[in-house]
C-alpha cells in the first residue's frame, strides 16, 4: 500500500485538549482511528485514550496481515472499547463512566469501509467532491431526517450538541457501519472531530483538499477552525490520508508533488508486522502537548513530520512481532 498522510489536533480555547487520534498500519492492511472525549463527563480524554488504544489493540491482533472480517472487526473493536471504559471506571471508583465518541477507517485491498459512534465524522472524497460522510448520531440530525430542522440549521440549533449514542454510556453502543467503498489513487479519508467541521463548510474542506496536499490543507484548516471558533474554540482534529493504491503500480506519487514528507509505503514490512502512531497513555500525553505547541510555518512543519517518521521507523517499541501460533 502507498499513502500520505497527516494528523493534528488542536486545544483551541479549552484548558484540556480531549481528542485523541492515530493511525496503524501492516502490509496490507490500514487502520485510522479518531476520538472525541465528551467534555459534559468526566475525563472526557481517558475515554478517548481508551478507545484508540484498544481498536489498535485488536488490529494488531488480526491484521495477519490484513483482517479477515472487517465489519466484525470493526463492531467487535468498538465494543469492546466501550467494555474498557466500563472497566476503567470499576478500577477507579468513578461516580460517573467516561464517555467518548468515535470513529473508524479500516482500508485493505483498495476497499474502505468505516464505522461510527457519535459525531466524530469521516469524509470520503474524490476530485473536489464528498462522496460520501457519516451522519451524526444526534438529536438535530434526527430532526433533520424528518424534515423538522433545515439542513442549514445543523451547526446552529440549540440542540446540536444533544448525542444519542457514544462509548460509554450506559446501554451498548449502536454501531454504525458503512458499506464497502472501492477507492482510486487521489482519494482523500478525512476523519474529524466536530470542533473542526462544526466550523467550516464540508465544500470548504473538499476544494482544500483537492487543491493542496494532506500536509498542508489539514493544518490549514484546523488553524482556520479555531480563528473562526475564537476564544470559546472547541478542541479541533483531523487525520486525513490520500491514498495512492495498494501496490506500487496503483499508485500516481509522481503527480501528487509535495507529498515525499508524509508519504508511506508498506510494501516492504513482514506479513507479522505492525507499524503503530497510538502509542501509551503517558505518550499520548507527551504528543498532545506537543500539538499545542506554537504553530509552525510549512517548512517546519514538513520537516517535523520527517523527524517524527523517522523515530517511527527506528523504534522497535512500535514494530511489533507476532507470535504465529495466535493467528487462526
Amino acid at each position: 500500500m502507498q499513502f500520505s498522510v497527516y494528523q493534528e489536533s488542536q486545544i483551541g480555547g479549552r484548558k484540556v485538549n480531549q481528542d485523541r487520534m492515530g493511525y496503524s498500519f501492516t502490509r496490507d492492511a490500514l487502520l485510522l482511528v479518531l476520538a472525541d472525549g465528551m467534555g459534559g463527563h468526566l475525563r472526557g480524554e481517558v475515554a478517548a485514550t481508551i478507545a484508540l488504544q484498544t481498536i489498535s489493540s485488536l488490529f494488531q491482533e488480526q491484521a495477519t496481515p490484513y483482517v479477515k472480517m472487517p465489519e466484525r472487526f470493526l463492531e467487535e473493536a468498538f465494543m469492546a472499547a466501550h467494555q474498557e471504559i466500563h472497566r476503567y471506571k470499576a478500577m477507579h471508583n468513578l461516580p460517573d463512566t467516561p464517555r467518548t465518541t468515535v470513529v473508524a477507517c479500516l482500508i485493505q485491498h483498495n476497499l474502505a469501509m468505516w464505522a461510527h459512534c457519535g459525531d466524530s465524522r469521516l469524509y470520503w472524497m474524490r476530485g473536489g467532491q464528498v462522496l460520501a460522510r457519516t451522519r451524526d448520531h444526534s438529536h438535530v440530525e434526527n430532526l433533520i431526517a424528518k424534515g423538522l430542522v433545515l439542513p442549514s440549521e445543523r451547526t446552529t440549533h440549540p440542540d446540536r450538541n444533544k448525542l444519542y449514542n457514544c462509548l460509554g454510556a450506559s446501554s451498548l453502543p449502536k454501531v454504525e457501519i458503512s458499506r464497502r467503498a472501492s477507492l482510486l489513487p487521489g482519494d482523500v479519508m478525512l476523519l474529524c472531530s466536530d470542533g473542526l467541521w462544526n466550523e467550516l463548510a464540508d465544500e470548504d474542506m473538499a476544494q482544500r483538499l483537492l487543491t493542496q496536499t494532506v500536509v498542508r490543507a489539514v493544518p490549514d484548516m484546523l488553524r482556520q477552525a479555531v480563528a473562526s471558533g475564537g476564544a470559546a474554540s472547541d478542541n479541533a482534529t483531523a487525520l486525513a490520508i490520500m491514498w495512492q493504491g495498494s501496490t506500487a503500480a496503483d499508485g500516481i506519487p509522481s503527480a501528487l508533488p509535495g507529498t515525499s514528507a508524509s508519504m508511506i509505503s508498506t510494501e516492504m514490512l513482514a506479513e507479522d508486522q505492525v507499524n503503530s502512531t497510538i502509542l501509551g497513555a503517558e505518550a499520548q500525553a507527551a504528543q498532545q502537548a506537543s500539538a499545542e505547541a506554537d504553530v509552525f510555518d510549512d517548512d517546519e512543519i514538513e520537516r517535523a513530520i520527517a523527524e517524527i517518521r523517522g523515530a517511527i521507523e527506528k523504534s522497535t517499541q512500535l514494530l511489533t512481532k507476532r507470535d504465529p501460533s495466535n493467528d487462526i
